[in-house]
């Protein structure tokens, strides 16, 4: 797990980059299933990622000017009445003294005691849109202050987003983190291999679907770091079905994007393979064209490479491609700058990995595109999605019933390194010859 002498060198990092600012972060809800029934507590992958603290109801602030109190948490109080119930606290004092704050409030003191963090601030740093109730506490505090500022010369006049800072330390992983990255990375493989041996024509997807989170929770994960995707047949062509209650039959294409979440952090994998044993012409040719895409695409993901090269790289490989099998007719560079593939291949071909499985990062500040550097990891997944009704955008030819019902995505975690990448998936077979049997 992380230390935390790391989650310290992070919030100093963080308040070295906010000068005389006041930073707020705050937990994540609870999140209620039914009625009184919640669902297991995920915290906010910003405030797990500066203190590591995994309950609700709590708070952080950072203020690097203050005299004392650099770091201050305030969290739930110890209440052995209610924790019989819904678990057991860390408390406020045993708070001060595991997680390094410099002083630690009852999340009831609040509104007390924030003006004193806030008052010689010059701006507060508090990413809006979260959470409105405490949105709404924030920007009262804030006006409050500024009514103020005539009288008192001082206070924040400016309220900015946290985003962009965090943004850029939460891109590069630290070793620590590769190493969680890695051990989530291991579990999913292993439980791709198994759930690609158990299945079979006339097995339901939900059957491999209990195969493979068996195996998450087994080895020590958390659980799923999302829905697991298990799509065979058409099923294949719909980007998130969850549904996973089709019996599978032999002549199938099975998709699964399934991974696991282990210390917060989280892996993402896809692989598509012929359900009883055989690709049919049709699709080995797409499977291969898509496998193209993706290895020519990994190759982009290095250092100095700016992040929508990979992207391109795959859609330039998949619409010529489409092109010589009749599946899209035109000039390429006319039919990737009108989208007009957008039909068979509508996603972009990859996404930041970490703490999120959509990891916090941006892609592009202003009209630039981010550059890789070491430390990153990207997912890398193109696809090919040719529905029942896939309907071909305007000018496209018409779709032969050959093609239809085959949906083929293939996907890597990759890591970014000083001398070029990583895949840190590799373990799970992709190759033609390593999925037929």
């Amino acid at each position: 797990m992380i230390p935390q002498t790391e989650y310290k060198e992070r919030r100093e990092q963080l308040m070295s980059k906010i000068g005389n600012g006041t930073a707020i972060f705050r937990s994540a809800p609870v999140a209620i299933m039914h009625n009184t029934v919640e669902y297991n507590f995920r915290q906010d992958s910003d405030f797990f990622y500066l203190t590591g603290f995994n309950e609700p109801e709590a708070v952080i602030v950072l203020a690097p000017h203050h005299e004392e109190h650099r770091f201050v948490l305030f969290v739930q109080p110890k209440e052995p009445e209610k924790e019989v119930w819904t678990g057991y606290r860390t408390g406020v004092e045993a708070a001060k003294e595991q997680f390094g704050a410099d002083e630690t409030y009852p999340i009831t003191e609040l509104n007390e005691k924030l003006p004193q963090y806030l008052k010689k601030a010059d701006r507060i740093y508090y990413h809006l849109g979260r959470d409105k109730p405490f949105n709404d506490t924030i920007l009262k505090h804030w006006q409050r202050l500024m009514g103020l500022y005539p009288k008192n010369g001082t206070g924040p006049m400016a309220l900015e987003s946290t985003n962009l800072i965090l943004y850029g330390m939460r891109r590069v992983k630290s070793t620590t983190e590769l190493k969680l990255m890695r051990q989530a990375i291991e579990i999913s493989v292993d439980a791709h291999n198994h759930a690609r041996a158990f299945t079979q024509p006339g097995r339901y997807e939900y059957e491999v679907q209990a195969e493979l989170e068996h195996d998450f929770r087994r080895r020590g994960a958390i659980g799923p770091a999302y829905p697991s995707i298990v799509a065979s047949g058409a099923n294949s062509c719909v980007l998130h079905y969850t549904e996973n209650n089709r019996q599978m039959q032999d002549g199938d294409l099975l998709l699964i994007d399934a991974g696991c979440c282990y210390g917060y952090y989280n892996a993402d994998i896809t692989r598509t393979f012929p359900v009883g044993g055989k690709f049919t012409p049709e699709q080995k040719i797409l499977y291969e064209l898509v496998l193209k895409a993706q290895l020519n695409a990994i190759a982009q993901v290095k250092p100095g490479n700016p992040y929508n090269q990979f992207h391109d790289t795959a859609v330039k490989i998949l619409v010529e491609g489409l092109i010589d099998l009749g599946l899209l007719a035109g000039d390429s560079e006319e039919i990737i700058k009108e989208k007009k593939y957008k039909h068979l291949y509508m996603h972009r071909t990859g996404h930041w990995l970490g703490l999120d499985v959509h990891d916090s990062g941006g892609y592009k500040q202003g009209e630039n595109w981010h550059i890789f550097q070491p430390g990153n990891v990207v997912t890398v997944e193109p696809g090919l999605y040719i529905g029942p009704d896939t309907e071909p955008l305007e000018g496209q030819p018409a779709i032969d019933q050959r093609w239809r019902g085959i949906g083929i995505r293939i996907e890597d975690d990759v890591l970014v390194t000083e001398s070029g990448n990583e895949v840190l998936t590799a373990g799970v077979p992709k190759s033609l010859e390593e999925l037929e049997t």
